[in-house]
């Protein structure tokens, strides 16, 4: 995929041509409204693109939300005390420390732990650690991505008052999604 795709991908829809596929995410967001946060949610995100951030914080602002930035992981994190963010976009490949380690550091934080957390990458060999590790992040998502997916990922983390929670962790490490319903 070039870069002019990549750029289409980040900053539309999901194309036409898969969002009308059975089973593609495009059509399952179709058959039911998009459940935001609550206006106000504080998100934290961090990417050492400055595309990716522009992107994302351009997405969530549209939609209501509170947003801060780091483009490495040690600023996000001095961050996290600061701005009490209720959701973190983390990159896996960063300058510095990585979003491996970032996310252990959050997850053994008492006052962080509790955080969801959203891991992103568009490398395939940080895709097949993340799925290979399954590292207490709450969700991942792939770059490039859509608004749409991107809408998707949050709405799969709110409890019944829209307000973003963690994914409960079965004891065998694997994610087990919430099952409320926001008919």
């Amino acid at each position: 995929m070039g870069i002019f795709d990549q750029f289409r991908a980040l900053f539309s829809s999901e194309p036409e041509e898969l969002s009308d596929r059975p089973g593609s995410m495009g059509q399952e967001r179709r058959s039911k409204e998009r459940v935001d946060a609550r206006e106000g949610t504080r998100v934290l995100i961090i990417d050492d693109s400055k595309t990716v951030v522009m992107a994302i914080k351009k997405f969530l602002r549209s939609a209501g939300y509170e947003t801060f930035e780091a483009l490495d992981a040690e600023t996000g994190l001095g961050m996290i005390h600061e701005h009490s963010p209720e959701l973190i976009f983390l990159d896996i490949m960063l300058p510095g420390m990585n979003g491996f380690s970032a996310l252990r550091m959050i997850r053994r934080d008492p006052l962080t732990r509790d955080i969801p957390v959203i891991m992103m990458s568009g490398n395939e060999q940080a895709m097949e650690q993340f799925y290979g590790s399954r590292i207490a992040a709450d969700d991942f998502m792939k770059k490039p991505f859509s608004r749409d997916e991107l809408f998707f990922r949050i709405s799969n983390l709110l409890d019944n008052n829209c307000v973003p929670h963690r994914v409960k962790v079965a004891s065998d490490a694997a994610p087990v999604h919430s099952t409320a319903s926001f008919a």
